[in-house]
């Protein structure tokens, strides 16, 4: 697992970067730093595999730190995640595998995180663990895990409504609550949905909690004794 050092001098951009890196698998935060130098501290204590720099900061700015890391020999993979715009030509003078405009979204933080793993040679050999297999056609297809937004039970299968359309599998709700703890969340005894994809509750008129979901029109049913805890946490990720 690659392990990361969010550098930014303000706290809620910190926090925002840790809230879209809990939804993205295959990446650790190694911890987090709020100048150039107590950066250079951390990256010397904790060795991270990825940089996620903000430019401007008091002292020495991301990109001076950059430098000096470049200067000094094999260093971190750099990504920018910064409120400017007009810098991406000097990033990429400094060798960063990507320059992120602030509002980081979560799509376009991932891909750049794919890209550094790339960059690093950390291509993770057991990949396959991170989809879910369906056979369509006598042909195998696999759906990214991070692209699932709920899986329902139904009869012997297992629909899984994805960002892209549906697919059916035959591996058990308890299996994949199991397999992927921190992706997903039981909202009833056959549903499962997605952390990053919820969006709220609804009531229907006759009197039932509803999920709501990004990405699909589907409002899986949850069950009474679910309610509470699905409050907490939806108030934890807002």
């Amino acid at each position: 697992m690659l392990t990361i050092l969010i550098i930014d001098d303000e706290q809620p951009a910190r926090d925002r970067l840790r809230r879209l890196l809990g939804n993205v698998p295959k990446f650790e935060i190694a911890g987090e730093a709020a100048s150039s130098s107590e950066a250079l501290e951390r990256i010397r204590e904790l060795s991270p595999d990825i940089l996620l720099l903000d430019i401007s900061m008091p002292g020495m700015d991301g990109m001076s730190l950059a430098r000096v890391l470049q200067q000094g020999g094999a260093s971190p993979a750099i990504i920018f995640c910064t409120a400017y715009q007009d810098q991406a030509l000097k990033a990429f003078e400094v060798e960063a595998v990507d320059y992120l405009v602030k509002p980081v979204r979560e799509e376009r933080l991932e891909k750049a995180l794919d890209k550094a793993r790339r960059m690093l040679g950390k291509e993770d050999v057991h990949e396959q663990d991170h989809y879910v297999r369906s056979t369509v056609g006598g042909k195998v297809v696999l759906t990214p895990i991070h692209r699932v937004i709920c899986m329902i039970s139904e009869d012997k299968y297992t629909t899984v409504i994805h960002e892209k359309g549906t697919t059916v599998i035959d591996e058990s709700l308890m299996d994949l609550e199991e397999k992927f703890p921190a992706l997903f969340f039981r909202i009833h005894r056959n549903a499962l949905v997605s952390r990053k994809h919820l969006r709220g509750l609804a009531r229907t008129r006759e009197g039932q909690t509803q999920a709501l979901l990004s990405g699909t029109d589907r409002q899986p049913e949850v069950s009474r004794r679910k309610v509470a805890a699905l409050r907490k946490l939806l108030s934890d990720i807002s």
